[in-house]
């Protein structure tokens, strides 16, 4: 599956279930664990945890099988690894914590957010 079409497969996921704030980050050259990262809120735990496994189940419909899947089960944040483009999942709460973090050099709300999006990325990776 190309990347377009997984892009296209995870919002579609992502709008179907009603997840908030969907964004979409391009961060090809910025690192090497993906080219693309795509976020969203959900409105609780339990939502948190739907959209996810709607996002995994549409992937696999398609033929597409996760690398890896963390924080399942009544987690505020999870993370769908599709290699070419990773989903984050996570409350409001959870995304404020990371959008706020001290690490952020940030100037520009764009730029903010593919910070916090390093930031998961490598706390996940090490």
């Amino acid at each position: 599956m190309q990347t377009e079409q997984i892009k296209a497969l995870v919002i579609t996921a992502l709008e179907d279930i009603k997840a908030k704030n969907i964004t979409l980050l391009d961060v090809r050259g910025r690192t090497s664990v993906t080219d693309w990262m795509i976020i969203a809120n959900g409105t609780s735990s339990r939502h948190v945890a739907a959209v996810a496994a709607s996002v995994e189940e549409k992937a696999k419909h398609a033929g597409l099988q996760p690398l890896g899947v963390e924080g399942r089960g009544g987690s505020d944040w999870v993370l769908i690894d599709l290699v070419d483009v990773v989903v984050h999942v996570m409350t409001e709460t959870a995304r404020e914590f990371y959008d706020g973090a001290p690490y952020k050099k940030a100037r520009t709300a764009r730029e903010g957010a593919a910070e916090m999006t390093m930031y998961l990325v490598e706390g996940v990776a090490s």
